[in-house]
């Protein structure tokens, strides 16, 4: 079937896969506070979660077991359930007819899959066939940042370390997480079970797995990602990826080196106006932002932005963001919404 690169011009039929995890429950959420124009929402999970009761816009609907006959006559298919989920039913979804815009890590390097940051790089949405990725968290909040200031001036070169949440494993880590440090305050010796380590308390070097190169996986993806959405295969970026003890929302500590010296006050200027990105400081009670300040909330928040003091061409900054939200859901959505037929 020839892929339809905006969706129809009337409400439509979507699903949501992975319906019952954190971000499905979040998309579901977005959908009915950004007023999309849904007909029908049909919510798809394993099933171990089918039979749960999702509520939507006054509604209450039963979450389905996806089978080979969830897709037809679906216009749109929001994905959030794995890799693994994306790539069993990602022929079966094409071949219905649907669009797919999927959360997971399984197709975001394909040459023939647009790997779509709204406010960078919206433009690549439409040259899609069928399929759209999602970026990774992290890599969303960063380019959130690179890209308005690298059209200001090039960048040259990239050092980031991550600050990960317990919700960028999803909500049963987070749970765990709220118990585990519960036991820990009871004198307990709290014992992980979602994650490799307990997090209470504690922190630890990104879990997925080592490449050949000793980066983890979760570094490559910032790597190998930003590249392409940025349209830049050659740029030089390094990552250190932490999961910390954070229940929601991830931070990121950037260095970026420019190809000439960037003045600090018109970096403020260039991100102040930024889509997506708000500046959120207070200098003199040496306050920046926290994963706090961004929970539940649409913007990035950015701030301490200074000049490296070890290179006159490059700039430090600090940036944190909801990763649900903005670092997944939301950023699902909004590719959604630019294949929205425009209204005259």
């Amino acid at each position: 079937m020839k892929p339809q690169f905006l969706l129809p011009d009337r409400p439509l039929t979507v699903g949501i896969l992975g319906s019952s995890g954190a971000v499905g429950k979040e998309i579901l959420s977005l959908l009915q506070e950004r007023s999309f124009p849904v007909e029908k929402l049909i919510l798809l999970a394993s099933h171990r979660s089918a039979g749960e009761i999702q509520s939507f816009c006054g509604k209450e609907l039963i979450v389905q077991e996806t089978t080979q006959e969830s897709f037809k006559n679906v216009d749109l298919i929001l994905a959030s359930a794995g890799s693994s989920i994306s790539r069993k039913w990602k022929n079966v979804i094409q071949s219905s007819g649907a669009l797919m815009i999927d959360n997971s890590s399984a197709f975001r390097m394909d040459d023939q899959v647009p790997l779509i940051v709204p406010e960078v790089n919206p433009s690549d949405a439409k040259k899609h066939k069928g399929l759209i990725a999602n970026p990774n968290c992290t890599t969303i909040l960063l380019a959130l940042v690179l890209a308005p200031l690298a059209r200001h001036i090039p960048i040259k070169r990239i050092v980031v370390s991550t600050y990960q949440s317990a919700s960028g494993a999803g909500a049963k880590a987070m749970e765990e997480l709220e118990k585990l440090s519960q036991e820990a305050l009871d004198g307990l010796i709290p014992k992980s079970k979602v994650l490799p380590y307990s997090l209470a308390f504690n922190l630890f070097l990104h879990n997925s797995p080592l490449q050949s190169n000793n980066y983890c996986e979760e570094e490559m993806k910032m790597v190998n990602e930003t590249r392409k959405i940025l349209g830049q295969p050659k740029l030089s970026l390094t990552a250190t990826c932490v999961r910390v003890p954070v229940l929601r929302a991830h931070s990121e500590a950037v260095n970026i080196e420019f190809t000439k010296p960037f003045p600090v006050k018109e970096a403020y200027e260039v991100l102040e106006s930024a889509l997506g990105v708000e500046i959120l400081e207070d200098l003199e009670k040496n306050r920046f932002p926290m994963p706090l300040d961004v929970t539940g909330k649409d913007p990035i928040s950015v701030g301490r932005i200074r000049q490296d003091i070890s290179n006159p061409n490059a700039l430090d900054l600090w940036l944190c963001g909801d990763q649900i939200r903005k670092g997944a859901a939301l950023n699902a959505v909004q590719i959604a919404e630019l294949l929205l037929p425009k209204k005259s």
